[in-house]
C-alpha cells in the first residue's frame, strides 16, 4: 500500500507538472476570441504577444516579471471590453473600433514619419493611440498638450514645433520619433531602453533615470520596466495615478492594434499599412 502511494503521488506530480508546463506554454487554440479565453489562456496570449512586441521594437527578448504581465492584461481587457455590445454606453468611453480606424486612416504617415529616423514604427502607431486615440486635439489639455502626440509647447519647441505645427501630424510625428531615440539613447545601457523609453514619453527621461537609481538591484536589473512599476507605492502621486499604467497600456494597445481579429474585428494590423 504505501508503495501504492508512493506511485500514485509522483503521478500526481507529474500531472501537475505538465498541467503547468501546458498553461504556461502556447495553449490557445489558434484562431480563439479573446472573448472565449479563460484567465489563463488571456495571461498565456498577452504574454506571448507582448513579449513578441518587445522583440519586433527592440530585436531583443524581454523578460516581464508575472505580475507586469498582469497590468498589461488588465490593459488589454479594459480595451477589449470597449468592443463589446453596450459596453460603450455603461462606460461612457467612445467604441474603440473608431479609435481603430483613425489608427488605420494615420497609420502610413505615422509609420513612415519613424522608419525615417530609424524608430520602430510600433512606437509611431501606438504613442497616439494611448495619448489622444488618434485625434488630433486642437484644444489644450489642462496640462496645455496639444495634436495627436500631445506634446507641451514647450518639448515642441525643442524640436523646433511651433504651436501650430504641433497640430501637423506628419511634423509632430518626426518629433516624437526624434524624442524617442534620444529617450532610447540615455538609457542605452539598460537591456529595455525601448519600454523606458515609452515611460519617458509621459514622465520625462530625467525624472525616470534618477528613479531608477533608486529602486535598480542586481535582482530585479533584467526588467527595469517591471522594477519601477513594481515599487510603485514609493512614487509620487502622478506616478501612481498615471506613469505607472502607461507602459502597460502601450503594450495592451500594441497587443489588440497587432492581432484585431483575435478581438473580433475585421481588419489588418496596423503594422501593415
Amino acid at each position: 500500500m504505501k508503495t501504492q502511494r508512493i506511485v500514485m503521488s509522483l503521478a500526481g506530480m507529474l500531472f501537475l507538472t505538465i498541467t503547468a508546463l501546458h498553461v504556461s506554454g502556447q495553449t490557445v487554440p489558434p484562431g480563439k476570441q479573446y472573448v472565449d479565453m479563460s484567465r489563463a489562456e488571456r495571461l498565456v496570449f498577452v504574454g506571448e504577444q507582448a513579449r513578441r512586441i518587445a522583440r519586433e521594437m527592440s530585436g531583443s527578448e524581454y523578460e516581464f516579471t508575472a505580475d507586469f504581465e498582469k497590468d498589461i492584461q488588465k490593459a488589454v481587457t479594459q480595451y477589449a471590453e470597449r468592443l463589446s455590445k453596450n459596453a460603450n454606453e455603461r462606460s461612457g468611453k467612445s467604441d474603440l473600433r473608431l479609435t481603430l480606424e483613425r489608427g488605420q486612416a494615420n497609420a502610413p504617415t505615422l509609420i513612415a514619419a519613424f522608419r525615417a529616423r530609424n524608430v520602430s514604427p510600433l512606437f509611431g502607431l501606438y504613442l497616439p493611440f494611448i495619448e489622444s486615440e488618434y485625434k488630433n486635439l486642437d484644444s489644450p489639455t489642462p496640462m496645455g498638450s496639444l495634436g495627436m502626440f500631445q506634446f507641451l509647447p514647450s518639448t515642441g519647441e525643442r524640436y523646433g514645433l511651433s504651436v501650430e505645427e504641433l497640430m501637423d501630424v506628419g511634423k509632430s510625428a518626426d518629433a516624437a520619433a526624434r524624442y524617442i531615440a534620444d529617450s532610447m539613447q540615455v538609457f542605452v545601457n539598460d537591456p529595455m531602453k525601448e519600454a523606458l523609453a515609452v515611460l519617458a514619453y509621459n514622465r520625462g527621461a530625467d525624472k525616470t533615470s534618477r528613479e531608477l537609481k533608486v529602486v535598480l538591484t542586481e535582482q530585479n536589473k533584467r526588467c527595469s520596466i517591471c522594477a519601477l512599476t513594481a515599487d510603485r507605492s514609493k512614487r509620487d502621486e502622478t506616478f501612481r495615478s498615471e506613469s505607472v499604467f502607461y507602459v502597460p497600456l502601450f503594450f495592451a494597445a500594441a497587443i489588440i492594434g497587432e492581432n484585431p481579429q483575435v478581438f473580433g474585428l475585421q481588419m489588418q494590423p496596423l503594422s501593415s499599412h
